[in-house]
C-alpha cells in the first residue's frame, strides 16, 4: 500500500517578474523628503531614479518555514526547515486523513530553532488494504511561546542622543492602536532619515526595507518597511514604517542597546513622517502587543502616553549601554 500524501501551507504564494518603476525622492518645503511613485507638483525639488521591482514566491513575507519528508511508501518521517535567526512555534493539522496514522498524534505545535528540526512526527499506515492518503497543513508564528510573560525591563527610546520626538500615538490609539498585534505600540513623529536606534539588544529577526509607497488605504498595510529584534526572553521589538533601503543591519546580526539599525520613513499604513514601535510576543500561536516602558535619561521608567517627549539615547551620560533596565540582551 502506497501513502500519499500532500502538505499544503497556509500562504498564498505569487510570482512576479520584474517591473520596471520610476521613483521619485522630493523635498518639501519644511525640508523634509519623501518618496512617490507620481511627479511632484508645485514646485517641489525632487529627483528621479529608476526602480525595478522584482517579486520572489513569496506571500506577505518572504516564506522562510516549511515542512520536509523523508521515508517509504509505508512510513513518512517528517520535519521543519527554519531560515529564521530564532525560534518559532510550528502547528501541524490534518487537512485530509484516510486510514493513516501520525506519531505523535496531530495537530501539534512545535518549537523549533534556526536550521533543520530533528524529526518531528511520522505518518504511517493504520491497516492493510484500505486505500490510504492524507494531507497537512502547517502554520508558524516567530518566536517561542510565551503564555505567562511579563517584564521589568526599560527600553530606552529608539531616537538619536541629543534629540526629543513627541509620542503621538499610545497605546489603545484609536487610528491604528485598536488590534492585538499593536494595542501597545507608540507612534513617534520624526522627519523622514532620522536615525533609529535598537531599544533593546537582540538578535535581528527580519528586515523589509523594499517598499516605499504610503497612505491611509487597507493596501497599504503590508507595504511598512520594518526590522524585528529578538530579545532574550523571548520578546521582540518591531521597528515600522522605515526608509526605503535604508536598514543598517540584517537577519542574523546581533545587536546592541543603543545600536543604529534604520532611518525613519513614511512607509505603509502612514498618514505621514514617524516611527511605530511596539514589543510583541508569541501568545498561543498569535503574535501579540504586550505593555513596555521606556527609561528616562535618569535611567528611570517613564509611562508611556499619548504627548510625551521622548529623549534620545545618550550611553555616556544618564543611560549606560547595556544596563537600561534588566536583562537587555
Amino acid at each position: 500500500m502506497r501513502l500519499r500524501s500532500v502538505v499544503s501551507v497556509l500562504l498564498c504564494l505569487v510570482a512576479n517578474a520584474g517591473v520596471a518603476k520610476t521613483l521619485y525622492k522630493y523635498q518639501d518645503a519644511q525640508g523634509n523628503w519623501h518618496y512617490t511613485d507620481k511627479q511632484p507638483v508645485n514646485g517641489d525639488k525632487f529627483e528621479v531614479r529608476q526602480l525595478v521591482e522584482t517579486r520572489q514566491l513569496k506571500p506577505a513575507r518572504q516564506q522562510r518555514v516549511w515542512l520536509e519528508k523523508t521515508g517509504d511508501n509505508a512510513s513518512q518521517e517528517f520535519y521543519v526547515i527554519n531560515k529564521y535567526p530564532g525560534q518559532v512555534e510550528v502547528e501541524i493539522s490534518w487537512n485530509k486523513q484516510d486510514n493513516v496514522l501520525a506519531t505523535p498524534d496531530l495537530p501539534r505545535r512545535f518549537v523549533v530553532g534556526p536550521g533543520q528540526s530533528a524529526p518531528l512526527f511520522k505518518v504511517t499506515l493504520a491497516a492493510q488494504g484500505p486505500a490510504a492518503s492524507y494531507s497537512l497543513q502547517e502554520r508558524y508564528v516567530v518566536g517561542p511561546p510565551l503564555l505567562n510573560y511579563s517584564s521589568d525591563v526599560l527600553y530606552v527610546p529608539p531616537i538619536p542622543a541629543n534629540t526629543q520626538f513627541q509620542i503621538t500615538q499610545g497605546f489603545g490609539g484609536q487610528f491604528s492602536h485598536t488590534d492585538v498585534q499593536n494595542r501597545y505600540a507608540v507612534d513617534i513623529n520624526m522627519p523622514v532619515d532620522t536615525g533609529v536606534y535598537a531599544a533593546r539588544g537582540g538578535i535581528v529577526m527580519e528586515v523589509e526595507e523594499d517598499n516605499f509607497q504610503s497612505g491611509v488605504e487597507q493596501s497599504f498595510a503590508s507595504k511598512a518597511n520594518s526590522i524585528r529584534i529578538l530579545h532574550a526572553d523571548g520578546s521582540m521589538a518591531v521597528y515600522a514604517h522605515l526608509a526605503l533601503e535604508k536598514a543598517l543591519v540584517a537577519p542574523g546580526v546581533k545587536v546592541e542597546t543603543g545600536q543604529l539599525i534604520a532611518y525613519s520613513g513614511n512607509t505603509g499604513f502612514s498618514t505621514g513622517p514617524h516611527l511605530h514601535f511596539a514589543v510583541q510576543i508569541n501568545r498561543g500561536m498569535e503574535l501579540v502587543a504586550t505593555p513596555f516602558k521606556f527609561a528616562d535619561v535618569h535611567n528611570k521608567p517613564l509611562e508611556v502616553q499619548e504627548g510625551l517627549w521622548l529623549n534620545g539615547y545618550t550611553p555616556n551620560a544618564g543611560h549606560k549601554q547595556g544596563q537600561v533596565g534588566k536583562n537587555q540582551n
